[in-house]
């Protein structure tokens, strides 16, 4: 079998999430559903992706690899996938690669962005987080550096979960202002369940003035159950890519989200 590297962004709003879960609607589903339309109901074909995306939850740069016999090549199966793909996923990018490439496995780093909304957008509900207050961005920058490096991260994760290890290494955390929009970056080697949705919350929670950096810094001293109450709506989350190579290839421009708040 041929193994081809999918790019793929997508709206997450109606999915349950990029896992293929019975009587769900998924995009990992989806694009199974695509494969056999493009390729044939009977064909045999696997299909890997780099991570989990939660319901709700958007993609700029997912990255999947198929495992499929085809005289078709990379620029022919993108065209095929995305007649057979709803107009909320779409393929960007297909390459042939080695049958030793893994799209979960060799992933060095996950760079994910969250949008904030200053003010009532129309597109705001599915694609941003409105809050209403006024943040102090600079306090958040302060507090997001004290999240950088090698660290327990329990405090941020499901306090139920199976994970083993909830040691993460998070190579950046940095917060914009632009225009109506805050943009949160997070960058690590891999993430807890809803880490991310809750590294923003504490950094709201900052914002607020409702918490201090000594608050920040004690969730990785010991356990806390805070950082779960202040879990963020998925809407305004996005993976922004995946990296294969170096956990530092990052911007220090803003990552544009799907609908940019101005």
């Amino acid at each position: 079998m041929g193994r081809y590297k999918l790019t793929l962004e997508y709206d997450g709003s109606a999915y349950h999430g990029w896992q293929m879960q019975k009587d769900s609607n998924s995009v990992q589903g989806k694009l199974v559903d695509a494969v056999r339309q493009a390729f044939g109901m009977q064909s045999k074909f696997e299909l890997y992706g780099a991570g989990r995306t939660d319901a709700g939850v958007h993609a700029l740069g997912q990255v999947a690899h198929l495992d499929i016999n085809t005289t078709l090549t990379p620029k022919q199966i993108k065209f095929k996938l995305n007649d057979a793909l709803p107009a909320t996923i779409s393929i960007i990018d297909v390459k042939a690669v080695s049958s030793k490439f893994h799209a979960r496995y060799d992933a060095t780093s996950r760079s994910y962005i969250y949008q904030i909304a200053t003010r009532k957008s129309a597109f705001g509900k599915r694609y941003a987080y409105w809050i209403k207050d006024n943040l102090d961005a600079e306090a958040m920058q302060e507090a997001a550096q004290l999240m950088v490096g090698m660290k327990d991260f329990k405090s941020f994760g499901d306090k139920d979960s199976e994970t083993k290890s909830t040691i993460v290494e998070v190579t950046a955390v940095n917060v914009y202002e632009d225009g109506s929009s805050i943009i949160i970056n997070v960058v690590g080697s891999h993430f807890l369940w809803k880490m991310v949705r809750r590294i923003v919350g504490v950094l709201v929670e900052v914002g607020r003035g409702h918490i201090d950096c000594r608050r920040v810094e004690s969730y990785f001293r010991q356990y806390s159950p805070e950082p779960a109450q202040f879990t963020v709506p998925p809407s305004g989350l996005y993976l922004e890519k995946v990296e294969y190579g170096g956990m530092d290839d990052y911007s220090e421009e803003p990552p544009m989200p799907l609908v940019y708040i101005r």
